[in-house]
């Protein structure tokens, strides 16, 4: 039996300015990373910023700037990138990705990683620091692969099943930060309100930055709900698997229509959906010609009659 486990690793491209490293040349920096890893089913979650400006990203709580963009990878397990096909059932490739971005040649500088653990499966809040610990430290010991000694974020993948669970998961990513000092911003996954609230009960916890979650065309109940409760926490959502469902012809008939006046894909329609609700989003593809696709999407706004209409399909 395989222990199912997703490890999600972000890569931002950074640029100092908008003029100082051009789009196509980010992408192409971008593509060489992903062109280290063999084309899989799957293959670790890799994201690229179309660029650090105020048009494209949103100042966290915590002063750093996130792009509104991004682009996902997932390898099943370290022998993806030596041998070129996965083993059975899927696994953590942090090695097989940080070896990826080493023989890449992108500088560091101008990359954004943020790694995740997931330790919900333990319970009571010794049990699930130490759990969330091992994540951490494990996932370091992976990225020494490709002399990568600083995340940028660490995410954690799904809270514990109770409050004390979750301050413990919580303790061990404080303590990656303050003590270790091998990460700037902490962040989490598929947090309910009470849940958020199990850490921020305690006012000097660390406030998480991002909390990823489900929100979509196809998928977002109580409207702009997921959104409202993470806002009124100065926590900015990213929106994963947002294209789910989404290019069904149920959805995707009103997206081309409305496409059409811009120009734009029913899936570039659908994502700035998500841009012009308040969230950020992480798309994944293997074809290079969505990839750059899916991060244009800033350079037409939809109308509020637009997006009420967009709103009403789900």
């Amino acid at each position: 039996m395989f222990t199912f486990t997703v490890i999600f690793v972000l890569i931002f491209v950074l640029a100092a300015s908008s003029t100082a490293l051009q789009l196509d040349s980010r992408r192409t920096a971008l593509s060489k990373v992903i062109g280290a890893v063999p084309a899989v089913t799957k293959v670790p979650s890799v994201a690229l910023a179309d660029s650090v400006t105020p048009t494209t990203s949103v100042a966290l709580n915590s002063g750093s700037r996130f792009p509104l963009a991004s682009f996902g990878l997932q390898v099943y397990d370290d022998s993806t990138v030596d041998v070129g096909r996965p083993r059975s059932g899927l696994a953590g490739n942090q090695k097989g990705f940080a070896k990826a971005v080493k023989d890449s040649g992108v500088p560091r500088e101008q990359l954004y990683i943020c790694g995740t653990v997931l330790s919900n499966r333990v319970s009571g809040e010794d049990a699930a620091y130490k759990k969330t610990k091992q994540g951490c430290l494990e996932n370091m010991d992976a990225m020494s692969v490709g002399a990568i000694d600083h995340l940028d974020m660490i995410m954690l993948d799904y809270p514990g099943p109770n409050d004390d669970s979750v301050r413990g998961q919580w303790r061990a990513f404080e303590e990656m930060k303050l003590m270790d000092k091998t990460v700037d911003d902490l962040a989490v996954s598929n947090f309910s309100a009470q849940q958020l609230d199990a850490i921020l009960s305690n006012e000097k916890s660390i406030r998480p930055t991002v909390n990823q979650l489900p929100f979509s065309v196809a998928y977002h109940p109580g409207g702009t709900r997921l959104i409202d409760y993470n806002t009124e926490r100065n926590i900015l959502v990213q929106s994963w698997s947002p294209l789910s469902r989404v290019l069904r012809s149920d959805f995707s008939d009103l997206l081309e229509a409305i496409g059409k006046r811009y120009n734009k894909s029913p899936a570039q329609v659908g994502l700035r959906w998500i841009v012009q609700s308040g969230a950020s989003f992480c798309t994944q593809s293997r074809s290079r010609t969505h990839f750059a696709e899916d991060l244009n999407v800033f350079d037409f706004a939809l109308t509020e009659t637009e997006m009420d209409a967009i709103s009403k399909l789900a």
